[in-house]
């Protein structure tokens, strides 16, 4: 019973945090497409802000990591 919850609080911390992760990068990149139609020279920042959303991601699969492997 132990390792199957292990399985699942690992599944969980990636799968939600991919959703969370999907959920912002829809709606910044939606902004930052209209940002970039007004005014192109905001490419870099929109890019970074695009990108940010994925550290929750990798800290998913960062505790995953812990919670199998430990």
């Amino acid at each position: 019973m132990d390792e199957g919850l292990r399985y699942l609080a690992a599944a969980l911390a990636v799968g939600l945090g991919a959703l969370g992760t999907g959920v912002a990068q829809a709606r910044i990149g939606s902004a930052g497409a209209g940002a970039v139609a007004e005014k192109p020279e905001v490419m870099g920042s929109v890019f970074i802000l695009t990108a940010l959303p994925e550290t929750m991601v990798i800290l998913g699969f960062v505790i995953a990591a812990i919670i199998l492997f430990e």
